[in-house]
């Protein structure tokens, strides 16, 4: 199986990559982890990765292109863990979700004259994970090497940073429930007091709450409304909750 995240959207470029790896892996099943990570929002990508990769099953390739440095000097890699392989950029995107489950190999994918400059994901990604599906053993996609670029989700006692904002506007960080009834939550010139629910249902209508997401993190979300239209956070942002 080859799982594919991006931030794509809608556009043709995800068709184009999926027809890459059809014709080298003519029997491959391809799934669309997701393909909506915000435009080159590297860190949003690492964090849906990170929180997703194990539901998959065992071997499974992800093809990951949130890839905003493509044409210059960073490398493409593909990556070899305890339980799976990640190809993509060497740009932060798949160290925490790989480093997780234990890096055994790293391989620096090789380019030929007719790569792209602005779209590796099909002429260099999707052909490695295409190949690795396949059976091809990793080491033949390249020379061995090491990851450069270890991005790290900022975390240090009760300040951590804003992960994600997902399509409904919930505002996702990176720091866990203390089983509490209400929060201090500061961020930039704004620091508020929020009571915390365990769902949506028990929230009051159109005001801000805490819950615990999917990924067991705290999340800042309005009842039936989008809480970053009324905050208006970036991802990235120092946040802290006690």
């Amino acid at each position: 199986m080859i799982a594919i995240l991006s931030d794509f959207g809608n556009s043709e470029y995800l068709g184009i990559i999926k027809g890459v790896i059809c014709s080298i892996a003519k029997n491959a099943r391809i799934v669309d982890l997701y393909n909506n990570v915000s435009a080159q929002e590297i860190r949003e990508g690492a964090w849906i990765l990170l929180n997703s990769y194990r539901y998959f099953p065992k071997k499974t390739v992800f093809l990951c292109v949130v890839d905003p440095g493509v044409g210059t000097g960073r490398r493409g890699i593909a990556i070899k863990t305890k339980n799976y392989f990640f190809v993509g950029p060497d740009n932060g995107l798949m160290f925490p979700a790989a480093n997780e489950d234990k890096i055994l190999e790293v391989i620096g994918l090789s380019k030929d004259k007719s790569t792209s400059k602005t779209f590796h994901g099909r002429d260099v990604f999707a052909k490695a994970a295409a190949k690795l599906e396949n059976g091809i053993s990793i080491n033949k996609l390249g020379a061995k090497t090491i990851i450069r670029d270890k991005l790290n989700f900022y975390l240090k006692n009760r300040t951590g940073e804003i992960v994600r904002i997902d399509n409904f506007g919930d505002i996702i960080t990176n720091l866990h429930h203390l089983n509490k009834n209400s929060y201090s939550v500061k961020i930039k010139n704004i620091k508020k007091t929020l009571k915390f629910f365990e769902t949506y249902t028990e929230a009051n209508e159109n005001g801000l709450f805490l819950i615990k997401g999917s990924s067991n993190t705290l999340e800042i979300s309005i009842k039936n409304g989008n809480a970053n239209k009324e905050l208006n956070f970036a991802i990235g942002d120092k946040i802290e909750i006690k």
